[in-house]
């Protein structure tokens, strides 16, 4: 609704995790470097974990789009409260074995025959599990750790990555049999105050608007940084209402108090 008034070619705020949106800020490229590190090494499995909202999905989404498509197969599993069984299916279902077999035994076989074809072909199985703290099923999480069976002599068959909130790292270290098979583990934090106005100011590049030009003045950054405590999804919330609302009267910069008003401070 606003993106003529600022002229911008996309809204540059959507909470959708969108690789092109991705700032890098140094927590955020230092745990893109991590997880990269990780799954070009088949160092097996690695952990990525932050508060809600602080960009943890689309450090994923960006991850796999660097991954060139001719060496590696992807599944990402957005859902995983599910029973051992099922998740295995969905595993396999992303993968793209279709139909994917329902007994137990033909799955860890189907499992097992598409990571050894793929290697053998030259690529690696990468398997994302996002919002992993949403696993309640005890099976499940040891099903997680066989996956890690999946072996030859020197190297993973695939790269399990763990993503979820802090009390996920809370509850691997309740579970020593996955914790200990743990390579690389990486604790995302809000922006600070510098990192909040670059992120801002780079997303509305991105979507259009001049480099050159201020939509924000660095009092209406440090409000949006105030209001949000630099988690980058309240961010996202707050500019986009603060965009439409001075779309809607008609001003061409956005200053503190109208942001504070926007926040309800």
């Amino acid at each position: 609704m606003y993106k003529e008034f600022w002229n911008l070619s996309r809204y540059p705020f959507e909470n959708a995790p969108d690789p092109e949106f991705f700032y890098f800020s140094p927590r955020h490229r230092e745990a893109l470097q991590w997880l990269s590190y990780g799954i070009h090494e088949r160092k097996g499995a690695l952990v990525l974990t932050g508060e809600v909202g602080c960009g943890k999905t689309v450090i994923s989404r960006r991850v796999v789009r660097e991954l060139p498509e001719d060496a590696y197969d992807v599944a990402v599993v957005v859902n995983p409260s599910l029973s051992p069984t099922d998740l295995l299916r969905e595993i396999l279902f992303q993968l793209g074995v279709n139909p994917v077999p329902k007994s137990k035994i033909e799955i860890l076989h189907e499992l097992n025959a598409s990571l050894l074809g793929g290697h053998r072909r030259g690529r690696h199985t990468v398997v994302i599990i996002d919002e992993a703290q949403a696993i309640k099923n005890a099976g499940t999480l040891e099903e997680l750790r066989l996956l890690l069976n999946f072996q030859l002599n020197d190297c993973y068959l695939l790269t399990l990555i763990l993503i979820g909130q802090p009390e996920w790292a809370e509850r691997l270290s309740q579970l020593p049999q996955l914790e200990q098979r743990i390579a690389v583990s990486y604790n995302l934090h809000p922006l600070d105050r510098d990192e909040t106005a670059r992120y801002v100011r780079h997303r509305l590049r991105t979507a259009g608007v001049n480099g050159e030009e201020e939509v924000f003045t660095s009092g209406a950054l440090d409000a949006v940084h105030g209001a949000t405590d630099g988690v980058p999804r309240r961010i996202n919330t707050l500019c986009d209402r603060t965009l439409l609302t001075a779309s809607q009267l008609g001003l061409n910069r956005i200053d503190e108090e109208l942001v504070r008003r926007v926040a309800g401070r």
